[in-house]
Order: C-alpha cells, then structure tokens, then sequence
C-alpha cells in the first residue's frame, strides 16, 4: 500500500483519504511507466538505414554515421522549421527550449541533435532568439531524412523523435514516437512526445491542469 504518516500543515481527513488513493495511482502510473520503458528496450533490431544521410551542421556536413562520435546511441528530434514556413512551430521552440537546458546531461549517456528543413543559417538566427547554446542544431535541406522517419508528411513538417543505434557496422532505427501517426484518443491529442515536454508535466500537477483545449505555446507572451 501507498501510506506515510507525514501530514500537511491544515490537511483533512477527507484530503487525506482522497490523497492516499492518489497515491496508489501514482504509484501504479509509475510502475506502468517502468514497464513500458523495459518492454520499449527488448525491441528485436530495427531497420537498417537506408542511407548515411548528410545533414549540414555548424562545422559543415556531417554524416549520421558520424553524429554518434564514441558512442552507441542517437537520439534526434525533427524541429518543425520547414523553408516555406514563416516561422518556426512554437510547440517545437519549447520542447527544444528544454532540451538545451537537459542537453549537457543527456550527453553524459546518448548523443542528441535537432533536426530541421530550413537553411542551417535560418535555424541558427531562430536559435539565437532564443538562446539556445547547448544542443547540436543541423539542416536536413539536402536529404530525406525528414521524409524517411516522418519529420515531414505530405509536404508538411510534423515533430518527430526518432532514436537510433549503431549495430556493429550497421546503424539501425531503435524507436519511433508514434503515437502521432496513430488517431488520438477522444479529447486528448497524440501526446507523442510529452515525456520529454516538461510544460505539460507542470501543469498536470496543479489545479487547472491543462486547459480543455490544450492550447499550444506561443513565441512570445
């Protein structure tokens, strides 16, 4: 059972009760979620990639082969900042506005990079806004690698987290959040990436919780 026997300054019996049942959801939520992640690890071998794809980076073309340095490793997330975009997705700012805090510690573990179709000099100028220092930013205007792992549909960028794993020689596609190529369920939408937002892990912990009609950020308030 989920039981302590601190209490809150003022609570009541009744929150009290109310919390202790939360609790053994919480609990139960989180021994999903270490389910999930152990299940998601014992994937069999995803595919190989097709190519080795040539992104341009801040010191030039790079190769994904080249991107996971000494490790094993890749994790990439496809930045919605197509070239016929006027500017870039706000939810994709602030899931990487995030990200570039987190980056010096996930690269104790795994390497990460931000994938996105415009020009690497219009990412940068969108980077530098938002002081952005820490993640590797690369442009994919020269291959198909949004198209390949559906960064891009339709002629439309989509967000994307995609995690790869080198093989031996071979470099193989370990995970794919798709959850945004699936229907939403009813009232909610795809929520593919929101383990890695910690927007909404705020504000699912407060009173208002997320609004009805989860309102997507903006640029600037």
């Amino acid at each position: 059972m989920a039981r302590h026997e601190l209490r809150f300054p003022g609570e009541s019996d009744e929150y009290r009760r109310a919390r202790d049942d939360l609790l053994e959801a919480e609990l139960a939520l989180r021994r999903a979620t270490e389910a999930v992640a152990a299940q998601r690890r014992e994937l069999p071998p995803g595919g190989a990639i097709p190519e080795d794809y040539e992104f341009d980076g801040a010191d030039g073309p790079i190769r994904l082969s080249e991107l996971f340095g000494g490790g094993d490793t890749l994790v990439l997330y496809s930045f919605m900042y197509g070239p016929e975009m006027e500017r870039a997705c706000p939810s994709c700012t602030s899931i990487v506005d995030s990200l570039d805090g987190a980056a010096p510690h996930v690269e104790q573990r795994v390497r990460l990079a931000i994938v996105a179709k415009s020009p690497l000099a219009r990412l940068q100028a969108h980077a530098d806004t938002r002081g952005w220092h820490n993640v590797r930013l690369l442009s994919s205007a020269g291959n198909t690698y949004n198209h390949d792992y559906f960064g891009e549909r339709d002629g439309s960028q989509r967000p994307m987290l995609n995690v790869f794993g080198r093989d031996g020689d071979a470099i193989r596609h370990f995970w794919g959040s798709e959850l945004n190529l699936t229907a939403p369920d009813p009232g909610q939408n795809e929520r593919h990436v929101d383990t890695i937002w910690p927007l909404w892990n705020v504000l699912d912990v407060t009173p208002q919780g997320r609004d009805g009609d989860e309102p997507f950020p903006r640029l600037a308030y």
